[in-house]
C-alpha cells in the first residue's frame, strides 16, 4: 500500500510547512518541502503504473510504503517531543536528531526515486493516460437487481405461507456469491410476506457470533413502543445474563405469526441455542437460514433445504447485460467475447456482478475485453476460488487512490454494516482521500465510495432519507480480500479468534499475555476472550491507528505516543486523561459515560473530528476550542456547551480566528446564533441544537438570535428540539436557503408559519416531531414544497390535513407514526406521480383505510413499485376494522 502511505505523508508534510510552530523554523521546513516534491513525484508513478504488474515494481512498492512510513515516524515523533514538556531540557538534541534523521530518510527516498525513474522510461512510457469517469447515482440500485432467480423466489414464498401450521424452517444453502442472502432479503421485504406475517426479524449470524448480540439484533428487529422502560429493561438482562434476553424475545414473538431469518450460519450450535425462544403456537411461524453448510440446514427436524443453483448461461449472460449496458443483449461487435467472460464466471452470480462492475469501466471494445477475458480464464480455478480470482482481478484494477480506501473496509467485523458517515471520518483522518477542486474532501470521499459502488466491491445496505448511501457492507469473500492482502502489505492487523499474530513479519509491537508480539500500523482488535492487549513502552515504532470492536479496554493509550486514530465502538466509563497527550490525534470517536479531560483540548492541534457518545451528560466545551483550526466534526450525544469566542490581538489590532474547515456542530446547548459566533463558522453544513431556555422568566427567545442562522449560507441539515412550552419563538426565525434537511420537534409552532418552512427553496427532507406544530388543521400552500421528497409527521395533535399532489409535486416517501387524531391521509397525496412509499406506526384505522385506496390509486397509475409498510399494531387495527366492516356487512345481508 505505497500509495496509501505517500499520501498520508503527504498530507503531514505541507501540513507542517502551514503550521507556525517556532521549532519549525525556516531550514527544517525546507527539508520537508524537499522531500514533499520527491513524494509526489512518487505517486506520479505509482499512477502511471498502476495497470502494471511485476516483481519489480511490487518490490520498489515495498520499499517506498516502508520509506514512508518511516518518514511519517521520524516527522510526527519530533512534534510530539517538542510539544510535550518532559522533552525541554533536550530540546537542542532533539532537533539534530530530528534534522540527521529527516536528511537520511530525505536521501532515502530520492534513491527510490531516481529507480522509478528507470522504470518509467523502460517499462511505463508506453503506457496510456488514466482513464476517468464519474460514478452514476443508479449505482446504488445494483445490489437490489435478481436475474434468474425468479422461480427459487416463489417456491420459497410458497413454503413460507404454505398451509402447515407448525413451526418449521425454510433453508437456502448454497456456496459463498451463489445469491443467498439477496434473495433471503427479496423474500423478506417481499409484500405478501410482509402482509403474512405479523412479525419479521432478520438477524446476521457469521463465523464468529455472539448469543447475546443475536438475541438483542432480533429485539431491535421487532417492532415495539421504543420507550426508555423496554430500552432499560433490555439493557439491564444485557448486563445480566443471557436467559433474560432469551425470555424477552420468547415473550415478544407469544401468539404471533413470526418469521425469523438468520444469514449467514456456520455452525449448528447456535440452533441449538435458539431454540427455546422461538414459541411453536401451530399459527404458522416460521424460520429462515442461509448457509453454505447442508448439514446446517437440514439441522431442524422440519427444515426444507433450498439449493441454490448456478445459473445457466442465458441467465449469466442476462445478469451481465443488465450491470453492464442496462439492456438485455450484447452489441454485436461483443457478442462472443462477452458470453466467453459469463462462462468463464461459471455460473456464479457474485463473479458476474463483479466482473461486470469491472468491465462497465473499460473501453468497449473487443481487444480491451479480450485481455480482460484471457485473464479471467487464467484465474479462476473452482469453487470459491472462482469468486477470488475474478475479486483480485477487479481489486488490481482499481485506481491507487481506491485500493488503500478500499483494503481499509476490512477493518470492521465479518457482516458489519458500516456507517459512511464513521467510514468517510476515518478515510480522512488516515490520509487518504484528495480534495478535488472546489469540492470539500468529505465529497472526493463520498465520490470514492460510489466509485467502488459501481464496481459492485461494496454493498449499499441502507440509504438515508435523501437518498444518499448511509451504511454499506463487504461480502464475506470480498472482506476476505481485504483482509489477507492488507496482511501481506503490512496495511493492517485484524487480531481476533482464529487470527494470530505473526511476530516475524509486522513490525510495531503490543505486549499479549506478557509476550512481546508484532501489530501493523493500524490495527483493529476485534472481540475474543482470549484477547486483552497490555501495553508498556515499546522500543518499536508504534500503531498510528487503533480500531477496537472489543468490550474491555484495558490499553494505555499514552504509550502509542504518534497515534492519530482511535474509534472505540463499545462503551466505557471513562476514557484516561492521558489522550490529552496524542497530539497527533486526527480523529477519535468513542462511547463514553463520562470523564474526558476536555480543558486541555487545546493541546490537539491536529485534531479533526471529536465524536463522543454519551446521552447523560452535558459537557461544556473550553474556550481553546476557537484555536483548533484543523476541526472538521464535533459531535457530542449529549449537550454541548459553545464557549464565546476569544479576540486575539495582533499588533495592536483584534484578529478574528476563522475555523474554516468545520462542517459539523451537534449537540449544542441552548446555542446564541451572534453574528460573533456564525463568522467563525462559515462552513458549517450540520447542525444540531437543543433548547431547554434560560432559567430566568419570562423567556425572552430574542436572546438566541436565531433569525441570524440565516447567515450560515453553507448550512444543508439542521436539527432543532425544544424541551420547554414557548408560544411562538421561531415566528421570526429566518432560515438558510440552503438547507436541504430540517428537523423540528417541540417547536408549538401554529400551522400557519409553516411557510416558512415551506418556502425553503432547496428543502427535500422535513422531518416534524412531537408537536413541532399545533393545532388541528393543516392546509399547505401552492408553490411551496417544490423539493420535498420526504417528509415524516410525529406524534402531532393534527386531525385535518388537506393537501392535493400540487402542494408536494416531488414527495417520494411519506412516513405518519403516532398521529392518533389525524382522521384520514388526503386523497391527493395518492396523485403525486413521484411517490414510492407510506409507512405508517400507531396511526388510526381510517389512516390505515385511506393509505390502502392510496396504493390502489399508484397501482392504477401503473406505479408497481409502491410500498406500503405497517407496523405491528396498525396491522391489528386494520385487521379489527376489517372484521368490523363484515360484520356490519353480514348484519345488512
Amino acid at each position: 500500500m505505497a500509495f496509501a502511505a505517500l499520501l498520508s505523508l503527504m498530507h503531514i508534510l505541507e501540513q507542517k510547512i502551514q503550521q507556525k510552530y517556532t521549532f519549525l523554523n525556516r531550514p527544517v521546513k525546507k527539508q520537508i518541502a524537499s522531500l514533499l516534491k520527491k513524494v509526489i513525484s512518487l505517486q506520479d508513478f505509482l499512477e502511471k503504473c498502476s495497470q502494471h504488474s511485476s516483481e519489480t515494481i511490487e518490490s520498489l512498492e515495498n520499499h517506498i510504503r516502508d520509506a514512508a512510513h518511516l518518514a511519517e515516524d521520524i516527522v510526527e515523533s519530533y512534534i510530539v517531543d517538542r510539544l510535550l514538556p518532559e522533552s525541554a531540557s533536550n530540546r537542542d538534541k532533539i532537533l539534530i536528531m530530528f534534522c540527521s534523521n529527516l536528511e537520511k530518510v530525505n536521501e532515502e527516498i530520492g534513491s527510490l526515486l531516481k529507480q522509478v525513474v528507470k522504470i518509467v522510461i523502460n517499462v511505463v512510457l508506453e503506457d496510456q493516460q488514466p482513464r476517468t469517469w464519474m460514478p452514476s447515482k443508479t449505482a446504488l440500485g445494483w445490489n437490489r437487481l435478481i436475474v434468474g432467480l425468479d422461480n427459487d423466489l416463489m417456491e420459497i414464498k410458497n413454503q413460507l405461507v404454505s398451509e402447515s401450521s407448525h413451526l418449521e424452517t425454510v433453508s437456502v444453502v448454497g456456496m459463498g456469491g451463489m445469491g443467498k442472502t439477496t434473495l433471503a432479503k427479496k423474500v423478506y421485504d417481499d409484500a405478501l410476506i410482509q402482509y403474512h406475517f405479523h412479525i419479521r426479524a432478520w438477524v446476521t449470524v457469521s463465523q464468529e457470533y455472539s448469543v447475546q448480540e443475536i438475541i438483542l439484533s432480533l429485539l431491535d428487529s421487532i417492532p415495539k413502543n421504543t420507550d426508555k422502560m423496554h430500552e432499560k429493561e433490555t439493557h439491564t438482562m444485557h448486563e445480566e445474563n443471557t436467559e433474560g434476553l432469551k425470555e424477552l424475545l420468547y415473550k415478544s414473538l407469544k401468539g404471533k405469526r413470526y418469521l425469523i431469518v438468520m444469514d449467514d450460519v456456520w455452525d449448528d450450535k447456535i440452533l441449538d441455542e435458539l431454540q427455546r425462544p422461538f414459541p411453536n403456537d401451530k399459527n404458522g411461524s416460521r424460520i429462515m437460514l442461509t448457509t453454505r453448510l447442508e448439514r446446517v440446514g437440514l439441522y431442524y427436524p422440519k427444515s426444507r433445504p433450498h439449493h441454490m443453483h448456478f445459473l445457466n448461461e442465458d441467465e449469466s449472460c442476462s445478469l451481465f447485460c443488465e450491470k453492464v449496458f442496462g439492456e438485455n443483449s450484447f452489441p454485436p461487435e461483443l457478442e462472443t467475447v462477452g458470453k466467453n467472460i459469463c462462462r468463464n464466471c461459471r455460473g456464479i452470480p457474485l463473479s458476474i456482478v463483479v466482473i461486470a462492475g469491472l468491465l462497465s469501466k473499460a473501453n468497449r471494445t473487443h481487444h480491451e475485453w479480450e485481455k480482460i477475458a484471457e485473464s479471467i480464464s487464467s484465474t479462476i480455478t473452482s469453487n470459491d476460488e472462482q469468486c477470488s480470482g475474478v475479486l483480485y482481478l477487479s481489486y488490481n484494477n482499481l485506481p491507487h487512490h481506491l485500493k488503500g480506501c478500499y483494503l481499509y473496509m476490512g477493518i470492521f467485523p465479518e457482516d458489519f454494516d458500516i456507517p459512511v458517515s464513521l467510514l468517510f471520518k476515518l478515510w480522512i483522518a488516515e490520509g487518504f482521500v484528495k480534495s478535488m477542486g472546489s469540492k470539500t474532501i468529505e465529497d472526493a470521499a463520498e465520490e470514492y465510495l460510489l466509485h467502488l459502488v459501481q464496481r459492485s466491491l461494496v454493498m449499499v445496505s441502507k440509504e438515508s432519507s435523501r437518498g444518499k448511501i448511509k451504511t454499506c457492507k463487504l461480502h464475506d469473500l470480498l472482506r476476505n480480500l481485504c483482509t489477507n492482502e492488507a496482511r501481506r502489505g503490512n496495511f493492517f492487523h485484524v487480531s481476533s479468534h482464529g487470527t494470530p499474530l505473526d511476530v516475524r513479519r509486522l513490525r510495531r509491537t503490543i505486549i499479549h499475555q506478557g509476550k512481546s508480539i508484532g501489530i501493523g500500523h493500524r490495527v483493529s482488535i476485534h472481540p475474543d476472550k482470549n484477547f486483552l492487549p497490555l501495553v508498556k513502552r515499546p522500543s518499536t515504532p508504534l500503531p498510528r491507528s487503533i480500531i477496537y470492536f472489543d468490550w474491555d479496554l484495558v490499553t494505555k493509550f499514552v504509550y502509542f505516543r504518534l497515534l492519530k486514530v482511535l474509534y472505540i465502538h463499545y462503551n466505557m466509563l471513562d476514557l484516561p486523561k492521558e489522550i490529552m497527550e496524542l497530539v497527533n490525534l486526527r480523529c477519535i470517536d468513542a462511547r463514553c459515560a463520562e470523564g474526558w479531560y476536555l480543558a486541555s483540548i487545546d493541546k490537539l492541534q491536529n485534531l479533526q473530528t471529536i465524536v463522543l457518545h454519551s446521552d447523560d451528560n452535558s459537557f461544556q466545551l473550553p474556550q481553546q476550542i476557537w484555536t483548533m483550526q484543523q476541526l472538521r466534526h464535533v459531535q457530542f450525544g449529549s449537550s454541548i456547551t459553545l464557549p464565546c469566542p476569544p479576540k486575539a490581538r495582533v499588533k495592536g489590532e483584534i484578529s478574528v480566528i476563522v475555523l474554516e474547515n468545520l462542517q459539523t456542530l451537534s449537540v449544542l446547548k441552548n446555542f446564541r446564533c451572534t453574528e460573533a459566533v456564525l463568522k467563525r463558522i462559515p462552513n458549517l453544513k450540520k447542525l444540531g441544537v437543543r433548547y431547554s431556555g434560560p432559567p430566568e422568566a419570562p423567556l425572552d427567545w430574542g436572546y438566541y438570535r436565531l433569525h441570524n442562522l440565516a447567515r450560515l449560507h453553507k448550512l444543508e441539515l439542521l436539527k432543532i428540539e425544544f424541551s420547554m412550552q414557548s408560544p411562538s419563538f421561531l415566528q421570526n426565525i429566518t432560515f438558510p436557503t440552503s438547507l436541504r434537511k430540517l428537523t423540528l420537534k417541540g417547536c408549538r409552532l401554529p400551522w400557519e408559519n409553516m411557510t416558512i418552512v415551506g418556502s425553503l427553496s432547496n428543502l427535500q427532507v422535513l422531518k416534524l416531531k412531537y408537536n413541532a406544530f399545533k393545532g388541528p388543521e393543516w392546509e399547505p400552500i401552492e408553490g411551496e414544497f417544490d423539493q420535498l421528497k420526504y417528509l415524516l409527521l410525529e406524534r402531532l395533535d393534527l386531525k385535518h390535513w388537506r393537501a392535493e399532489n400540487i402542494h408536494f409535486p416531488k414527495l417520494r416517501q411519506l412516513v405518519i407514526r403516532w398521529c392518533s387524531s389525524l382522521e384520514m391521509i388526503p386523497f391527493g397525496i395518492g396523485e403525486i406521480l413521484t411517490l414510492d412509499s407510506i409507512g405508517l406506526l400507531g396511526c388510526s384505522p381510517t389512516v390505515v383505510t385511506s393509505a390502502k385506496e392510496i396504493k390502489e390509486e399508484q397501482l392504477n397509475m401503473g406505479n408497481d413499485s409502491f410500498r406500503l409498510r405497517f407496523d405491528d399494531q396498525v396491522r391489528v387495527l386494520s385487521l379489527s376494522l376489517s372484521l368490523s366492516l363484515s360484520l356490519v356487512w353480514c348484519q345488512k345481508k
